[in-house]
C-alpha cells in the first residue's frame, strides 16, 4: 500500500498534514477520524510511517464479478477487515473484537465514529458503540483526526478525481483510563464519544449535526424522492393542462369552421 499506492499517492496530491508527532513511534493507538470521502482510507495510512488498519464493510470483500473480485484482494492486501455492518448485534460485537485484537497486537485501529460517510460534508453525531468501547476495552488512547477537503477530490458521481491539495491534522492523544471497566456503561459510552467528536469538530472546522450521518441520509434519500415524486406529478399535471388547451382549441376550430 505505501509503496505501490501510497508513493505515487502523496506524489499526486501532495497533501498537508499537521500533528504527525502525536503519532506514537510504538504501541497502540486508535485513530478516530472524520469521514467524508471514500478516499480518506488511502490518504491517512499513506503520510503515515506505521501500518493502520481499519474495519471495511463486508460487501467490499464479498462483490460478485471481477471488479468485485479486484477489490477484495486489494482490501485483503492492504490489511483492512471485513465487517458485517447490515445491522444486529454479532455485527457490532465483531467490529469491537477486530479493534480489540488489532490493538492487542500493538498496532494502530482506525475507525471513523460517524459510522459513515457524511453525505454533505458536516460533522455527524458518533455512533458510541464501536470506538468508545475498544478504547475502555484495551486502554489504548484516542488520537482524533480531521480530513480535509477530500470530498471535493472525488464527488459523488465524478469518474475522475481533481488533483488538488488534501489536508489532515492530527490531534494530541486522548486518555479515558478514567472510565476503565466501565465499557458497558452507555452513558459513558455517551461521553466519550462525544468528546471525540468536540476534538474532531475543533480540528475539522466542520459544522457538527446533532444526528446521526445514517439517519441524515435517509432524510435526504427522502426528500430526493419526495421531489422526484412531486416533479412526476407536475409533470403530469402539465401535460393534462396542454391536453386541455389542445382539446380546447381543436373544438374552436370545429365551431369557426
Amino acid at each position: 500500500m505505501k509503496f505501490s499506492i501510497g508513493g505515487p499517492l502523496k506524489l499526486a496530491f501532495r497533501p498537508w498534514v499537521e500533528g504527525l508527532r502525536n503519532i506514537p513511534a510504538e504501541g497502540p493507538a486508535i485513530l478516530a477520524s472524520n469521514h467524508l470521502s471514500f478516499s480518506d482510507s488511502f490518504f491517512l495510512p499513506a503520510v503515515l510511517d506505521r501500518k493502520v488498519t481499519f474495519i471495511a464493510k463486508a460487501e467490499y470483500f464479498t462483490t460478485p464479478g471481477v471488479k468485485g473480485r479486484m477489490t477484495a484482494a486489494f482490501f485483503k492486501g492492504v490489511g483492512q477487515l471485513p465487517v458485517d455492518r447490515s445491522g444486529g448485534r454479532g455485527a457490532g460485537e465483531a467490529a469491537i473484537k477486530s479493534g480489540v485484537d488489532v490493538l492487542e497486537r500493538g498496532e494502530l485501529f482506525g475507525i471513523y465514529p460517524e459510522g459513515t460517510r457524511s453525505p454533505d460534508g458536516r460533522l455527524y453525531r458518533g455512533k458510541p458503540g464501536g470506538l468508545a468501547r475498544v478504547a475502555l476495552a484495551t486502554g489504548a488512547p484516542v488520537i482524533p483526526v480531521a480530513m480535509i477537503d477530500t470530498e471535493k477530490i472525488q464527488p459523488p458521481g465524478k469518474v475522475m478525481p481533481k488533483l488538488m491539495r488534501p489536508g489532515i491534522r492530527i490531534g494530541e492523544p486522548l486518555d479515558f483510563s478514567r472510565y476503565a471497566g466501565m465499557e458497558h456503561d452507555r452513558f459513558v459510552l455517551r461521553a466519550v464519544t462525544d468528546e471525540v467528536m468536540y476534538e474532531i469538530m475543533k480540528l475539522s472546522g466542520q459544522e457538527y449535526v446533532d444526528i446521526y450521518a445514517t439517519a441524515a441520509k435517509r432524510q435526504i434519500a427522502e426528500a430526493a424522492k419526495a421531489q422526484k415524486q412531486a416533479h412526476k406529478e407536475a409533470q403530469k399535471e402539465a401535460d393534462r393542462a396542454r391536453q386541455a388547451a389542445d382539446q380546447e382549441r381543436a373544438e374552436k376550430e370545429q365551431t369557426g369552421s
